[in-house]
């Protein structure tokens, strides 16, 4: 946990499902302001189409104008892509790290991608394998790992035959995530551990939900099992709009003040992902799930 990568979705997975679409140089303020916070990894968008989801129907805009604006910031822009068309936008744009998966729900992945379990893996691994001879930084993950909320509980064996396909591909940055909210503490540490007894040198992400008040706790278990990089959203928000209950995830301020009060991840400028949390909750009219942007940070707050 000493250096614990923290992977900001709120341009992506915390705006998705908002009816109020931001305007892009606001978006661009608030990416940069985040990028200048020393995260390492910013999920600036995802290429879908702009009819299904228009909050996105800028994200190309946005990865050109981030290439020119990045000037010293180390963060890592990942995009996220559903098909060889979004690769394509992806690659011609600049996106520096490609996030692409696999819904263990067969309905889940065809009401978010319109294709089979079975058909979006024979779709995903060799765009995955295209990202890596192109020379960019690719994350495969599977979605639904731990629950569905059209399905129920997902058996671990669907979850682990992909994740198998994934390392037998050569594909080792792997993402769980728990797209409906249902994981519990000790249901990620197995799926977890399970993967690094198959693949000792898996980079293990963990995207978690707050949908019934175990995110946090999910995330810390996730940590303590070993994986590598937590996702996490501004002020908590976000939610898959193609799941039964949508809802937002681990806020990136709460798990960063969390990690500083141990005197982990001092390097990230905490006021400043607050002050970012607070603009997005301003813009949109309403208290976000967060905590640490509402009550303030115990202790030095860094700036």
């Amino acid at each position: 946990m000493s250096k614990i990568l923290i992977h900001e979705v709120g341009p992506r997975d915390g705006l998705q499902v908002e009816p109020r679409v931001v305007p892009t140089e606001i978006k661009l303020d608030w990416l940069g302001r985040l990028m200048e916070a020393g995260l390492d990894i910013i999920q600036v968008g995802s290429f879908v189409h702009p009819g299904k989801v228009p909050q996105m129907a800028d994200t190309d805009e946005l990865f050109r104008s981030l290439s020119i604006r990045k000037g010293n910031s180390k963060a890592v822009l990942s995009g996220l892509v559903l098909n060889e068309k979004g690769l394509e936008r992806g690659l011609a744009c600049g996106v520096e790290m490609f996030c692409m998966g696999v819904s263990a729900s067969d309905t889940h992945s065809r009401k978010n991608t319109g294709m089979s379990t079975l058909e979006a893996t024979q779709r995903i691994i060799p765009m995955a394998l295209a990202v890596k001879a192109a020379g960019k930084k690719v994350q495969v993950s599977v979605q639904s790992a731990f629950g569905c909320g059209f399905e129920g509980p997902i058996p671990e064996q669907r979850v682990m035959a992909i994740v198998e396909a994934y390392l037998a591909a050569g594909l080792r940055a792997i993402s769980l995530a728990d797209t409906a909210g249902h994981a519990h503490p000790a249901q990620v540490k197995a799926s977890i551990q399970r993967i690094l007894a198959m693949e000792p040198n898996a980079e293990i992400t963990a995207h978690i939900h707050n949908t019934y008040g175990l995110g946090t706790a999910n995330v810390y278990a996730a940590m303590d099992a070993g994986a590598t990089a937590i996702e996490t959203s501004f002020g908590g928000l976000g939610g898959c709009p193609f799941t039964k209950v949508a809802a937002g995830n681990v806020a990136t301020e709460d798990l960063v003040h969390g990690l500083q009060r141990t005197g982990l991840r001092l390097d990230i400028k905490l006021a400043s992902l607050i002050s970012v949390a607070r603009d997005v909750a301003t813009f949109f009219g309403r208290d976000l799930p967060g905590c640490v942007y509402r009550t303030g940070p115990l202790g030095l707050e860094r700036g």
